[in-house]
Formats: structure tokens, sequence, C-alpha cells
């Protein structure tokens, strides 16, 4: 015999619900998108200030590219919701606005050149670490709901952020952080 659920007045601490809180999977899925959506679209607001504060011409490339794929991950979650017949609409996302605004910070931290292009890359590196963990529940919502073509554009979403994480921890190790510990040194 399974285990019963507990409910939420059994459960001392616990959380109450929202009267509009998600019942069910799809409805989870939903707050998800709109959530990613939002943050997508702040990004390709944000990352031409990186672009700026950045020296490295690699990792200016890096966030180039970045910027592009960020308006296509926008594009293709614009037909996420399409296919899935949700509405296309970006609810503020807490995390990435948190993300953004430690970015900032760590540019008013540090000095123009390795040490800001490595501080840069932490940030980056967190923002994508956001995104693979939520497109990766995204994708594996959207399979579970029996939302194919959803599923794939969530997947390729994810594989093309995996591989800019990957290209990050490549470009900070090849010269950025060695450099950046230097100039600690020398100071």
């Amino acid at each position: 015999m399974e285990p019963r659920m507990k409910n939420q007045e059994e459960v001392k601490g616990a959380v109450k619900a929202k009267s509009n809180a998600a019942k069910g999977l799809r409805e989870l899925f939903e707050v998800g998108l709109k959530d990613i959506y939002w943050a997508e679209k702040v990004l390709t607001k944000t990352l031409p200030k990186m672009v700026k504060n950045a020296s490295s011409p690699e990792l200016v490339n890096a966030l180039k590219n970045h910027l592009s794929e960020a308006e296509e991950h926008v594009n293709r979650l614009e037909k996420v919701f399409e296919t899935t017949g949700i509405k296309a609409e970006a609810k503020k996302c807490d995390a990435m606005e948190g993300l953004m605004r430690e970015s900032n910070g760590i540019m008013e931290q540090t000095q123009m050149g390795n040490v800001r292009d490595a501080g840069i890359i932490a940030s980056e590196q967190k923002v994508k670490h956001y995104e693979i963990a939520t497109y990766g529940t995204l994708h594996a919502f959207a399979k579970t709901l029996g939302e194919n073509k959803a599923a794939e554009l969530l997947a390729m979403t994810l594989s093309e952020e995996k591989k800019t994480d990957a290209a990050l921890t490549g470009i900070a190790l090849s010269a950025i952080n060695s450099k950046a510990a230097a100039a600690s040194i020398r100071h």
C-alpha cells in the first residue's frame, strides 16, 4: 500500500498556495515557459552591456553569440507557446532578475580587464546553469505531457545552452582566469 500524500494543512510550516496556484503539470509547465520567456527577453537587453564591459576578444564574441542565441530562444519559445496552445506571455522571473543584478554588481566591483572578464564569465555561467536547469525541466515536462514538438524545440535550446556554458569554461581556462590571478599577485 502506497503512503498517502499529505495535504497542505497537515504539514507544519508548509507554504500556503495562492488561489491561482498550479494544480497540474500542464499549469506548472505554463508557469515555467512564461518565466523563461521573460528571462530570455531580459537577456537580449542586458547582454549588450556585458559586451561593452568585456575586454577579451574571445569573451566579446561569446557574449555576442549568446545574444543572438537568446534572440533565437525567444523566437523558439514563441513556437513552443504556439504548438502547445499556451498564450505567449512573459512573467517576471525572480531568479533571472537576481542574476542580472549580481552581474551588474560584479561589473561595478571590478576594473575593466581580465578581472572583470573573469567576473562576467562567472555571472554568465550562473545564467547558463539556471537556463540549463530550466530548459531541462521544461523538456521533461513537455515529454511527459505528450507535447513532442515543444519537447523537440526545448531540447534544441537545452543543447545550445550546454555548448555555450562549455565555451565559456574554455575561455576562462584558456587565459582569462590565470591573467586575473596574476593581476591579484601584482597588487
